[in-house]
């Protein structure tokens, strides 16, 4: 079994919070995690017919039932109860009471928020990490499997191979969680939309664009892209504003949470395919953006991740702030180093002087290395 990094975190909150709150995408091991951590808990799934039907009938009677120590798993499904596990827990004082799971962002926050506010810590469960996987030796050497095998722990666990794994999950997610968080009447058009999005991973995000490929209008494709965000699908990487430069570009970064069903998506299936794909670069920068939102989660460590880009096509892939100071990190799908690669660290720290600048490469290749004040690191190193 591989050991999840947000352990830790969860036994700390425990004891500092009457409720804990694990959100994340279907099938990243959420319950899992919590039925192994937290065995002396009852566990109650609210995607039970008669346990959901309990809840809304009589959530009093719910609860005097589940009185303490519960892990209450898709809870979003009983929304009537937030307000009476917020009365229980304000009158019993007990950490750690309640812990509460659900794989559909939007209406779990929006109760949180509504009712839960200033009651419980909001954590999140992502597909593995690489610091995970290193751990358990699962960890391919090649990045290319990496990116096709992706990262959901059913494809380890199970040795279940990523074109039958995602081809299923798909379909679940659309089943399941689409049909459920919005009316959307076209199921093909919307696949269509996933398919489209797919194509602009790792790249500024233009609305107007893929409305008009998938056939739909704007405002359709905003609710479209929310909605893949709701449920984890992908997320989007915001510009960072600190004025370097008077021109900056200010639209968003698109990218999945998961390269696998990335390159499901795009129809990829082999490391050769994958290695004359056009899109390899994307797909690269793509896993390594996804492992620092990972590693951000799963350590709870509260980092605002960026990118920057000016006018003129100066771009640093990734930019934060941590207790080591300011940070840029460029990526490379390259397993050569080459010259090239350090222009626009160079170009953006001549324009930022007054910063102290900590400047990474991640690239594909397996040495790590330092050139100049420049820390290279290999793709399999770099989340140590």
């Amino acid at each position: 079994m591989v050991k999840r990094q947000l352990i830790k975190v969860l036994k700390k909150y425990a004891k500092k919070y009457p409720i804990l709150t694990l959100t994340g995408p279907r099938q990243s091991g959420k319950t899992t995690l919590l039925k192994s951590l937290f065995k002396e808990y009852r566990y109650v799934s609210l995607e039970n017919q008669d346990n959901r039907q309990f809840a809304l009938q009589d959530p009093n009677g719910f609860l005097e039932e589940y009185d303490k120590f519960v892990i209450l798993d898709e809870v979003q499904q009983a929304p009537v109860l937030f307000s009476y596990i917020q009365t229980k827990v304000d009158e019993d004082a007990i950490m750690g009471q309640y812990i509460l799971s659900g794989s559909q962002n939007f209406y779990l926050l929006e109760n949180i928020t509504q009712s839960l506010a200033g009651r419980t810590i909001i954590l999140k469960l992502l597909p593995f990490d690489f610091s995970e996987l290193k751990q358990a030796d699962l960890l391919p050497k090649d990045y290319t499997e990496s990116i096709l095998k992706g990262f959901y722990p059913a494809i380890y666990d199970r040795n279940i191979t990523p074109d039958v794994y995602y081809s299923n999950y798909i379909q679940t997610y659309v089943e399941r969680d689409i049909t459920t968080l919005r009316n959307v009447h076209n199921l093909r058009q919307f696949k269509d939309f996933l398919s489209i999005c797919a194509t602009r991973a790792s790249q500024l995000l233009n609305i107007n664009d893929m409305a008009r490929d998938a056939g739909i209008s704007h405002t359709t494709a905003k609710k479209w892209l929310s909605l893949l965000e709701t449920s984890y699908i992908l997320f989007l990487l915001p510009p960072y504003f600190n004025n370097f430069s008077k021109r900056i570009v200010k639209s968003p970064k698109l990218y999945f949470y998961d390269t696998g069903l990335l390159s499901y998506l795009l129809n990829i299936k082999s490391p050769t395919a994958l290695k004359k794909q056009s899109l390899k670069g994307h797909l690269f920068e793509n896993m390594i953006v996804s492992e620092y939102v990972k590693q951000n989660q799963h350590k709870n460590l509260l980092l605002d991740l960026y990118f920057w880009r000016d006018s003129k096509g100066h771009e640093i892939d990734l930019i934060f702030e941590d207790d080591k100071g300011f940070n840029a990190v460029e990526i490379k799908a390259s397993t050569t180093i080459k010259y090239d690669f350090f222009k626009n660290l160079n170009y953006f720290k001549s324009i930022s002087k007054d910063l102290e600048i900590n400047e990474t490469l991640i690239y594909a290749g397996l040495k790590d290395t330092k050139r100049n004040s420049i820390q290279v690191n290999s793709w399999i190193n770099a989340f140590q």
